[in-house]
């Protein structure tokens, strides 16, 4: 879809004004969602981006500033390379480039790009409502329905397909286990309650298929 009708342009756009943008939101908005609609991607595309974004939209009541998180959201997979292990830096680093650059406060900025860095450990301190939300809708994808599941896993494996098999099944496994070892998968009471239990079964059913467990 051309990013100039891509109805998440519409949100990006309100989104950044309302964030008290000086220039022009949307050339930012479709270079990030020309940046989601990168070939080379299978999972970390335009609709995780939009299942992240509606995820934070029912996690918001929980977060500081709600808006941030959505910033984040939008920047967290901005850059993403399978094959490259800094992916998180480059896009808090984007972050940081592209709010300023579009007027921002500096303070805002700054914790759009912490947020986005976050990612990388989806371990938020306590306290953090700002972190607790990202990371629980990032992770929201691992607690659903079985078959949704399973096309996740499949569109990772897709990602890694440069990856031999017996490889990609070691550092699966060990991605997996690294998850179920976590003190909580999910931070916010909603997501707990909606996520948790679901989340750790399909961990422990694919784990089984990679024979990790």
């Amino acid at each position: 879809m051309p990013t100039e009708t891509h109805p998440l342009l519409k949100d990006w756009n309100a989104l950044l004004t309302r964030c008290g943008a000086t220039a022009d939101p949307a050339p930012y908005g479709r270079d990030l969602l020309e940046r989601w609609a990168e070939p080379q991607r299978r999972y970390h595309t335009t609709a995780h981006l939009a299942a992240v974004l509606g995820h934070v939209d029912g996690l918001a009541g929980h977060a500081e500033d709600p808006d941030a998180v959505r910033l984040a959201a939008w920047f967290h997979d901005a850059v993403y390379r399978s094959d490259r292990s800094e992916n998180e830096e480059r896009s808090a680093r984007l972050a940081l480039r592209a709010l300023r650059d579009a007027g921002l406060a500096e303070e805002l900025t700054a914790e759009v790009a912490r947020l986005v860095r976050l990612t990388v450990t989806h371990r938020p301190e306590p306290g953090d409502g700002n972190g607790e939300v990202l990371c629980d809708a990032d992770l929201a994808v691992l607690g659903g329905p079985p078959q949704a599941y399973a096309a996740y896993a499949a569109a990772v494996r897709e990602e890694y397909g440069f990856v031999p098999e017996d490889a990609f099944r070691a550092g699966r496994a060990a991605v997996l286990r690294q998850l179920l070892d976590l003190p909580a998968l999910y931070r916010t009471p909603e997501a707990r309650e909606r996520f948790d239990a679901q989340a750790r079964v399909n961990l422990a059913a694919e784990l089984d298929t990679l024979g990790g467990s």
